[in-house]
């Protein structure tokens, strides 16, 4: 049955380069890389049941894999150690273009929706009620922000935040800390940081499981709509056991009766509602955000010589209507 298995990333590193999954050797086990937008021990309660039906269904072996950062899950899937996974898309990015990952399906929301919000919240007794009174004070806060392989928590406030205030966040608060979304949130609710960064979906699961914690923050500031997060494969997984992978997770919590009110209650703990098809182009709108970002801090960048500027604004350019052909 299900297992957990956790290994951090300098073990990783250390393990040298796994030799990959020949297509035509169907693994017996797999491993199901898990990000830390929360602490492990909550990300496992939630994720268990899902993996163990995964594991009924499909016949294979799935451990539950989890590292004290994205990047743990990113290596893992890099040097082999991880074949399937659950991302964000900037980590998703990382896992496609340097661990050999694929895109091939995408959460759905309880509600049917395709996607949430990167947000940043003060506790509620705080004085502050909107951002633009945060950012004017932002020298005697403190300020908890995401992961650096995080959507919501870094790339999407880096952008509509940092970028467009022509700011940085390194220097912008008295103090800047990085920590997951519970973090960030259990912090604000304890006057930890006057204010943090955080997802949607994680504030929506800590106000069910932790009402009273979420009852102390307030969210002053919410993005645009962000894709909804994707499932990973390696590429190089055989065909077998990515067909099997794929249809348990496109069908499950879509069946009838208590059997199927048995796996929407799973899915519901985990705030979504399912899962639906997807590939690597859902990729592409956060890889232009991230693109923006970078041409942003170049345009604001009085240090850089003009000629070298222009240059490098003209590769993110390219890079950009690329983008755009492809999409």
């Amino acid at each position: 049955m299900f297992k957990q298995f956790a290994l951090g990333t300098a073990l990783l590193a250390a393990a040298g380069t796994a030799p990959a999954q020949s297509q035509s050797q169907s693994p017996k086990e797999i491993n199901f890389g898990i990000i830390s937008t929360e602490s492990s021990q909550n990300l496992k309660q939630d994720w268990a049941p899902l993996l163990a039906d995964m594991e009924k269904r499909t016949g294979l072996k799935v451990n539950a894999f989890f590292a004290p950062d994205y990047a743990g899950v990113i290596e893992a899937m890099r040097f082999g150690k991880v074949q399937v996974g659950w991302f964000g898309n900037k980590s998703a990015i990382e896992a496609v273009d340097r661990a050999g990952g694929e895109v091939f399906a995408q959460v759905v929301n309880v509600d049917g929706s395709i996607g949430y919000n990167s947000m940043v919240s003060v506790h509620k007794d705080s004085p502050y009620k909107t951002l633009d009174e945060l950012l004017k004070n932002a020298k005697s806060l403190s300020f908890g922000i995401g992961d650096p392989n995080s959507t919501s928590g870094y790339l999407v406030p880096s952008y509509y935040i940092f970028a467009k205030y022509k700011l940085d966040p390194k220097t912008t608060f008295k103090n800047t800390r990085g920590a997951n979304h519970e973090t960030n949130i259990l912090a604000v609710a304890n006057k930890q940081v006057d204010a943090a960064v955080h997802s949607s979906d994680v504030l929506e699961r800590i106000e069910k499981r932790q009402p009273e914690v979420a009852a102390k923050v307030r969210v002053i500031w919410k993005s645009p709509l962000i894709a909804g997060d994707p499932l990973v494969w390696r590429k190089d997984l055989d065909a077998d056991s990515k067909a099997k992978v794929k249809q348990f997770m496109l069908s499950y919590g879509k069946g009838s009766g208590a059997e199927g009110a048995r796996e929407l209650a799973i899915l519901t703990k985990l705030t979504l509602g399912g899962f639906r098809d997807s590939g690597n182009a859902q990729l592409s709108p956060t890889r232009q955000l991230e693109l923006f970002r970078e041409k942003t801090k170049l345009e604001a960048d009085a240090g850089m010589g003009a000629q070298e500027k222009a240059g490098k604004i003209e590769a993110i350019d390219k890079k950009l209507a690329e983008l755009q052909q492809a999409g």
